[in-house]
């Protein structure tokens, strides 16, 4: 009897004093503080505070790190940018599903987004994948938030790297500042879903380090290594209308379980197995692997090679653009073709087995077979280049470049064919040219045909000679008159005229074409007509359709203004810019030709009532973030700091998705240093969309561009011009109107009538781009937000936004009530309006 007391008794006592399990999860009355620690539910990771073993500071931070692992192995990490002091901060989760991480007197240092889903009873838990979950409790319902949304520097398998269209949400990688320091890093790794997605290493966000290349259906085309029949992972990249994200899952099917994680580590990609005999990470494999994988390595259109010394090469048809820098093994400069491209008579120079160049600004189709693609490009001018865009089973699909070819590299082995355009004389024999045999027979044929050739010649030189009489008779219009041109001579692009200098890069067409395209500039092929001429509707041969714009010799844009955009918009290639295809010099002629936008100009659409309507909530969203990316990539992401100068709403054009394109570059500006602005004697623009600083003193910046896209913002949510808006019977202007609602708490009422919005995000999204517009058109060029962080406001609806301050030009005109925050409304002399109709 004693002998089962006594065992009783020491049951209890290792009841009493054995460690409970640890959690998993929490709920809004069971914070975690500081020393608690939560662990998933097979053991694999844990979330609690910590401070880096490799750190002299104190500083605490909440994290996630595999459990049992030495050293200290951290995967996500909530307060990088608001180190803890002290250990008195605790998460906790509030009745709206919201993570907050605070100390006892109340500072917040890290919040999570609140859910757009309403939660009674929400529980945040932590998945032995490491993805820290906030859902209902009952199980039913969608995620509130997942920590896999918002990484740090470390991709886990079953995480998505990459965006999510629908919202806006951007997962991507950021270093750690140091080893022993989690605050955010200088390096990025991030899939960049303009033209064909791929994923780049920038350095402080602007500078490509390294870029993977486009997915091919296998791997991406820069790494070879990620091979298919990998027997550990598997990896996945989906592109769609929704979603265009990398993920990599472990497949443990060769027996034992594999632990690995994918960390950017300063500016090199990462990926680590856990040996468990071992208990160490081993380096799996490490990018970049060379200098080959340094970003433009070898310039526009060189080839770099790893075997190879020097490692940067020239493709046939081409030659070093700078030989003294090439001879110092230095080919930044990249290479320069032999022969000029003809259009007609071109011909493709296969590359095989390299990575596809930068494809930012390529197009692709996924739909079309590869020889279509061919045919596709041979009929486009513009096109430089063509590929496979999936090398799956055989090579299909279809990616197009019509910009310069920028980073490609030779590999041993993977890689794919890469068929770049030559003109025919430089084409060698393994080019898109007969084979030998049909070669040596076309010879034949060719020389049994002599005879033949000759006669015929004589028989054409008499046919061309009467052809020319006739179409002699035939004259040109002239800009505004029914009066004949002069005959004169197609200039050469390529002489020292003060009209050519600078503009050889870009593709000349000859005055006939371009008539011909128009139907010698008919008046049903008028698309629109302004100040600096008529566009009009043409068709080149192939079917490709374009927009000619043909300056008026009355035009306020005039020759420097011409050259301006030529040379500029040319070197800018963006998805939301629209697209320079060429020019024609001809006499008094000046024409640019750019693609066809079928839905013209966005004010033809947004200020007309009866068709406004067609811009429901979701494509005004989507136009505004399209042009906000155009204009980021102008101010920073663009090889020139780019200042447009006279943003509105009739210089976004719209293709036939609806897609926003910005335009009319005539008097842009390449800008100087961070924080710099400059001064101009003759301003120019449209009253309405200036800033005060730029109207009143001449003095311009990016703020200038960033207050005409506050304008521009507020025209499409209000479908309201900014000028000439009547409001209760007195004449004001869309920005006092905005400011005045905003101030009352009213925002919503600045809406389009003919817009309807539900849901629970679209109000959001109208109040956010209300408040967005009215920060960037703040009186004070300080105060207004860069385009990074403005894109940021209206992608990410967690993002923290300031309170505006009084707009520039707010005063009601005609009111004899004042308002003492506004600033008053000016005018200036000598103001040159640029006005564009749809293309």
């Amino acid at each position: 009897m004693a002998t089962r007391v006594q065992a009783l008794a020491l049951l209890l006592l290792f009841l009493l004093f054995s460690p409970a399990p640890a959690a998993d999860s929490m709920s809004a009355s069971s914070p975690v503080a500081d020393g608690q620690t939560l662990v998933s539910a097979g053991g694999v990771f844990e979330l609690g505070f910590f401070t880096s073993p490799a750190s002299t500071s104190t500083a605490r931070f909440l994290g996630i790190w595999y459990k049992g692992v030495a050293p200290l192995t951290v995967v996500w990490v909530a307060n990088r940018e608001a180190p803890i002091t002290g250990t008195t901060a605790s998460l906790a989760i509030n009745g709206t599903g919201s993570l907050v991480l605070a100390d006892r007197s109340g500072r917040v240092f890290w919040s999570s987004a609140p859910s757009n889903v309403a939660s009674n009873s929400p529980v945040a838990k932590l998945m032995d994948s490491g993805n820290f979950l906030v859902q209902d409790a009952n199980g039913t319902g969608p995620d509130l938030w997942q920590s896999f949304d918002y990484p740090s520097d470390t991709l886990l398998p079953d995480m998505k790297l990459g965006w999510h269209l629908t919202t806006g949400l951007d997962r991507y990688l950021t270093t750690w500042a140091s080893p022993g320091d989690p605050s955010p890093g200088d390096y990025t790794f991030a899939i960049d879903i303009r033209g064909v997605p791929e994923g780049f290493i920038w350095y402080n966000g602007t500078a490509p380090v390294y870029r993977n290349g486009p997915w091919n259906g296998l791997r991406f085309s820069g790494e070879p290594e990620m091979a298919p029949d990998n027997g550990n992972f598997r990896f996945e990249f989906v592109a769609n209308s929704t979603d265009a994200y990398y993920t990599f899952l472990v497949e443990n099917g060769g027996g034992g379980n594999v632990v690995s994680r994918f960390v950017l580590n300063q500016s090199s990609l990462q990926r680590y197995v856990w040996l468990q005999q071992e208990h160490a990470w081993s380096l799996y494999w490490s990018l970049p692997r060379d200098q080959c994988d340094r970003y433009a390595q070898c310039g526009a259109y060189g080839v770099c090679d790893a075997s190879a010394s020097p490692i940067c090469g020239c493709p046939a048809g081409f030659t070093p653009a700078s030989p003294r820098e090439w001879a110092l093994r230095d080919g930044s400069a990249g290479c320069a073709r032999r022969t000029r491209l003809s259009c007609t008579g071109d011909g493709f120079l296969p590359l095989r087995g390299v990575k596809l160049p930068d494809a930012t600004n390529a197009t692709e189709d996924a739909s079309t077979s590869l020889d279509q693609c061919r045919q596709r490009c041979m009929a486009n001018c513009s096109c430089l280049a063509y590929s496979a865009s999936s090398i799956k089973e055989s090579e299909s699909g279809c990616i197009m470049w019509s910009s310069s070819l920028i980073d490609i590299r030779q590999f041993e082995s993977g890689g794919q064919n890469l068929f770049v355009r030559l003109a025919a004389s430089d084409l060698p024999s393994y080019g898109d040219s007969p084979s030998r045999r049909n070669t040596a027979l076309a010879v034949v044929l060719s020389l049994s045909g002599l005879l033949f050739g000759l006669a015929g010649f004589f028989l054409w030189t008499k046919f061309m000679r009467n052809k020319g009489r006739r179409q002699s008779t035939r004259r040109l219009t002239s800009f505004d008159s029914s009066n004949p041109l002069a005959p004169v001579q197609d200039r050469n692009m390529d002489d020292e005229s003060s009209e050519s200098k600078g503009l050889r890069d870009v593709t000349l067409f000859d005055m006939p074409t371009i008539a011909s395209s128009t139907d010698n500039f008919a008046a049903s092929a008028k698309l629109g007509e302004g100040g600096f001429g008529a566009v009009y509707k043409g068709e080149l041969g192939g079917g490709q359709k374009v927009a000619v714009k043909r300056l008026s010799k009355y035009s306020t844009q005039g020759l420097d203004e011409f050259k301006n955009e030529v040379v500029l918009i040319a070197k800018l290639q963006h998805v939301n810019l629209v697209r320079l295809l060429g020019c024609c010099v001809h006499g008094e002629e000046r024409i640019l030709v750019y693609e066809y936008m079928e839905n013209k100009s966005l004010d033809k659409l947004l200020f007309d009532k009866a068709r406004s309507a067609q811009l429901d909530w979701s494509k005004r969203l989507d136009i505004v973030l399209g042009v906000a990316r155009g204009l980021l990539y102008l101010h920073q992401d663009s090889r020139f700091k780019v200042i447009h100068r006279d943003l509105k709403a009739g210089n976004v054009l719209l293709d036939g998705d609806m897609n926003p394109k910005i335009s009319d570059f005539g008097v842009a500006r390449i800008f100087g240093g961070e924080g710099a602005d400059s001064h101009t004697r003759r301003v120019v623009g449209t009253y309405g969309y200036m800033s005060p600083e730029y109207a009143m003193d001449g003095v311009f910046s990016v703020k200038s561009d960033v207050f005409s896209f506050g304008v521009l913002v507020l025209e499409i949510v209000s479908g309201r011009k900014n000028r000439g808006m009547y409001s209760s019977g007195e004449q004001t202007s869309l920005l006092s109107h905005a400011w005045k609602l905003w101030r009352e708490g009213n925002a919503l009422a600045l809406l389009d009538k003919v817009v309807a919005i539900g849901g629970d995000r679209e109000p959001e999204e109208v109040r956010r781009c209300v408040q967005v517009g009215l920060l960037c058109v703040q009186e004070r060029p300080e105060d207004r937000p860069h385009m990074a962080a403005v894109f940021l406001m209206l992608a990410n609806l967690s993002a923290v936004m300031p309170q505006p301050r009084h707009p520039g030009y707010c005063s009601d005109r005609g009111s004899t009530s004042t308002d003492a925050d506004c600033s008053l409304s000016c005018t200036v002399n000598e103001i040159t309006l640029t006005v564009v109709e749809g293309r």
